[in-house]
């Protein structure tokens, strides 16, 4: 790029004056061509085209999500039938956006303090987004391996809800997300 640039610069010291003189001599001369409507428009469809065939440079590229450890709560296997994928994929929704409101309560209101209102949150919002069925009823390998899972997490003590066992049961919530997650791909 430097090389081009510096033998272009050398060409202009020896001849630029010469090369000026020519191009102002044949500009002089020339007939410029009408440009209506028309050419307007065609010429603004073939930039459209171009800018809609280049691969976009701009874009973000997609995040990879981040390695499993090989020791992880995993779900694989558990969840059989018609309904896994589906199944899986709500499980993987309700599980993350219980993590979100029960940090978010953390943060602000804490109107959730005990064990039991995490479960009574649960329970509604089940009830809400699958309208009464029950995923765990569907798939019983799911249910009793979620059950051990959050007992061994986050204990089953329905009582007042402290900082550190709010962040175990998002941590927990994360984790089942991740899980039915994994799944569903």
């Amino acid at each position: 790029m430097i090389a081009s640039l510096l033998v272009a610069f050398a060409v202009y010291v020896l001849a630029g004056q010469q090369i000026t003189e020519k191009v102002k001599a044949l500009i002089a001369t020339a007939k410029m061509p009408t440009i209506d409507g028309k050419h307007v428009a065609a010429l603004a469809l073939v930039v459209a085209a171009a800018i809609a065939f280049m691969p976009s440079r701009l874009s973000t590229p997609t995040p990879q999500p981040a390695p499993v450890p090989p020791n992880a709560f995993t779900l694989r296997g558990k969840f059989i039938g018609p309904t896994a994928a589906e199944d899986s994929s709500i499980m993987a929704e309700l599980c993350g956006s219980l993590a979100d409101c029960i940090e978010y309560d953390g943060q602000h209101d804490q109107r959730l303090k005990t064990g039991v209102a995490f479960d009574d949150l649960r329970v509604a919002a089940r009830e809400m987004r699958c309208r009464g069925e029950s995923i765990g009823a569907r798939q019983p390998h799911v249910r009793d391996a979620v059950h051990k899972f959050l007992d061994d997490a986050v204990g089953s003590s329905g009582g007042p809800v402290t900082p550190e066992s709010r962040a175990a049961w998002v941590a927990a919530l994360r984790d089942l997300s991740r899980a039915a997650a994994d799944v569903a791909k």
